[in-house]
């Protein structure tokens, strides 16, 4: 599957910073299982690449991803963890071109009109939208898709149960990435039916 694809599987993508890889297989399933099959795996602890394989191995229907791919390193470690897709808060061409010399589905960050245009120019037409809230939310994605018409997004920051379904409702959003399906809290308690049934909640709006 192509980035577009893998983003069009289900409405919100949950951002999951794993602190014990312990708990990883637990909460993929829970979040597989409540219809979010595209999991993004922050790589902001040192448990990121152990939960990612613990996931990959024993999760089946998850779609593994890393994000806060900042750097060719750990660009280079993804690939050799197999990860379905990568996603970076940024945009910057190396590891844009990287990604597509490994044929890794890719979403790398914008926030402007010309990181957006530096986008076209590359040839990349799905992006991240980082940070949504802070930088215009809905009306900033509503006016880049004026001139900018064949840019699709995934916008995460600052996106919760309480505003989630307006950036669901236009038209250049596939999805939205977010980390209040699974709270720090819940997965601490190891409440797995709690996570499964935020899951659920959200999933019904695909």
């Amino acid at each position: 599957m192509n980035t577009r694809e893998i983003l069009g599987i289900a409405p919100v993508i949950p951002v999951l910073v794993i602190e014990n890889p312990d708990t990883a297989v637990a909460l993929g399933k829970a979040l597989v299982s409540g219809g979010l099959k595209v999991l993004e795996i922050t790589l902001r602890t040192p448990a990121a690449f152990d939960a990612i394989d613990a996931i990959k191995n024993s999760v089946d229907g998850a779609i593994v991803g890393a994000g806060t791919v900042n750097t060719p390193e750990q660009l280079e470690l993804c690939a050799k963890h197999g990860v379905d897709f990568m996603v970076s808060p940024g945009f910057h061409l190396p590891l844009v071109r990287a990604a597509a010399d490994k044929n890794i589905p890719y979403l790398p960050g914008i926030a402007t009109a010309s990181e957006a245009l530096a986008a076209i120019n590359e040839g990349v037409t799905t992006l991240k939208f980082f940070p949504a809230e802070q930088n215009g939310g809905v009306s900033m994605l509503k006016a880049l898709g004026g001139p900018y018409g064949d840019l699709f997004f995934c916008p995460t920051g600052g996106i919760n149960a309480g505003n989630y379904l307006n950036y669901l409702a236009l038209g250049n959003v596939l999805c939205v990435g977010g980390s209040w399906v699974a709270p720090q809290e819940l997965i601490e308690m190891q409440d797995w039916q709690a996570i499964q049934a935020l899951a659920k909640s959200v999933a019904i709006t695909h």
